[in-house]
């Protein structure tokens, strides 16, 4: 089974549904908003003047967000369609950034630029079969002394919704719709892994980068899980038994100067 095939078709798919949709809003992104969160504009800091790879870009709206703010951007993305995408929202803009339509561990093992943050987010990592060579990838995409980040979705959510909490050999294989509110009802084939926080963990230390910071977080941006309920001025979050679950977590891990 070529998962990269299945889940690079699904996304082109995708993304012609996400670029009209209310949840991405283009519109109001033209017109200056910014696409990232709180969370990681807290945790990344001040981006103006450095470098800034921007891994699973998805159609580019936080890569040029980092643009906005000062970084010199480079967002990479499996998606022909994302990619094309992201070029024609750069260019509608007049913003700077480089993109990039590779997989992460093709890229990772053709790369041969160093930055001084490489960052990704929100729902990435489920589609990577093996964190050990998306973890080389990013260290060796970082100069000596420069730092990673990374956003996600807390894998205890999808034990909640049934699916395996712990990494296993075979992959999970669905026909769903997207997650917009503009899904049409269309279903496409997706090919996707579970990750455990350990393992995640471990893959980053094994390729040499270490661990500077670890959270995790009860509330969420999006509401994109079955369950969530909305709490002003902090976000989504959900109650288990009448306790909150954790639905993110965040990791800054840095790569030693020798």
């Amino acid at each position: 089974m070529d998962h990269l095939k299945i889940n690079k078709e699904t996304w082109d798919r995708r993304t012609k549904v996400h670029v009209e949709s209310e949840f991405y809003d283009v519109a109001s992104f033209k017109e200056g908003r910014c696409s990232l969160n709180p969370v990681e504009v807290k945790q990344v800091g001040n981006v103006e003047g450095k470098s800034l790879l921007h891994l699973q870009c998805h159609f580019g709206q936080d890569t040029l967000s980092w643009a906005r703010l000062g970084a010199d951007v480079t967002g990479v993305d499996l998606s022909v369609e994302s990619i094309e995408q992201a070029n024609s929202l750069k260019h509608s803009l007049g913003l700077k950034a480089n993109f990039i339509e590779s997989d992460v561990v093709e890229f990772g093992r053709k790369n041969t630029t160093q930055f001084d943050i490489v960052f990704t987010s929100y729902g990435v990592l489920c589609w990577l079969p093996n964190l050990g060579d998306w973890a080389l990838t990013i260290s060796r995409s970082l100069r000596p002394g420069g730092q990673f980040h990374l956003v996600e979705f807390h894998p205890f959510t999808e034990l909640l919704s049934g699916y395996s909490y712990f990494p296993r050999s075979e992959p999970d294989i669905e026909e769903e719709g997207t997650y917009t509110e503009n899904c049409d009802g269309t279903r496409s084939t997706t090919v996707i892994w579970s990750h455990s926080i350990s393992e995640v963990v471990s893959a980053l230390v094994e390729a040499g980068l270490t661990l500077e910071s670890f959270s995790e977080h009860p509330y969420s941006p999006y509401d994109c899980f079955d369950g969530l309920e909305y709490v002003p001025d902090l976000g989504y979050q959900m109650l288990h038994k009448g306790q909150q679950v954790p639905l993110l977590y965040s990791i800054q891990a840095r790569k030693e100067i020798p």
